[in-house]
């Protein structure tokens, strides 16, 4: 069988992948606290492809085969907000989230307190500080957040935000937007390398010049792909027209 068409269609598989990641990162280029996220492939050696008549004996058939996705992890730029809750974290250490599905972690610090007073992501996720969730009185004033994350207003220590750093965050699980989910093999510990800055954000750190190049870039290689399965397809019909011719 003619592997042609098998190679090229894995090539657009990956390609196809690596689109929807790069859309993705478009989509979120005005997410506070997004990271940008890349996807990595490999060279896949089909070790079963054989035949006799091979005046070499065996050859190898390549494939694409995609490999992972990694986050880049570099920090975006920090823009001036003045927001009493907004926090932006210096360091590699990730806000901890109560979601329906557990805890999760983020680096989106535009935070605000929902009807219940209730310190909360911009989806609404309440923010973990100590052992729990903190909540302000409608006339609670003069609320501070520190560089190691402790809150405090005029009723006096709220509590301090459960800041968290992983030895490889590239195995945090991305569950959208700037949301990530631990391992396992690496639940996390506090943080002892991140501060905390008051009044401020961490913007998204996707570069939108890059990641349109590089769009146009992966759209161009597919068509390239593409045109290639078309002429493998043109060379076949053609083989099978020219052995008919000679059968009859």
């Amino acid at each position: 069988m003619d592997n042609a068409p098998l190679i090229s269609l894995s090539r657009q598989v990956a390609l196809q992948r690596q689109m929807n990641v790069v859309a993705n990162n478009l989509a979120n280029i005005n997410t506070f606290g997004f990271k940008a996220e890349k996807v990595l492939f490999e060279d896949y050696v089909m070790p079963v492809a054989s035949d006799q008549v091979f005046p070499q004996g065996s050859r190898e058939v390549h494939y694409t085969q995609d490999w992972a996705t990694l986050h880049d992890l570099k920090a975006g730029a920090y823009k001036q907000t003045d927001g009493t809750f907004d926090v932006a974290l210096d360091g590699p250490g990730f806000l901890t989230v109560q979601t329906p599905n557990g805890l999760a972690y983020t680096r989106n610090g535009a935070l605000h307190t929902d009807a219940f007073g209730t310190l909360v992501t911009a989806d609404g996720d309440p923010v973990v500080a100590g052992a729990g969730t903190v909540s302000f009185a409608p006339n609670e004033t003069n609320i501070r957040i520190g560089a190691n994350g402790a809150i405090m207003s005029s009723a006096g220590n709220k509590g301090t935000l459960a800041i968290v750093e992983f030895d490889n965050p590239q195995t945090l699980s991305h569950l959208g937007d700037s949301l990530y989910q631990a391992t396992e093999a690496d639940p996390g510990q506090p943080a002892t390398q991140t501060a905390v800055h008051q009044g401020m954000v961490e913007t998204s750190n996707v570069s939108g010049v890059s990641e349109t190049a590089e769009m146009i870039r992966i759209n161009r290689a597919y068509e390239i792909v593409s045109q290639l399965i078309k002429r493998q397809d043109e060379l076949q019909r053609n083989a099978i027209r020219k052995l008919g011719d000679v059968t009859a």
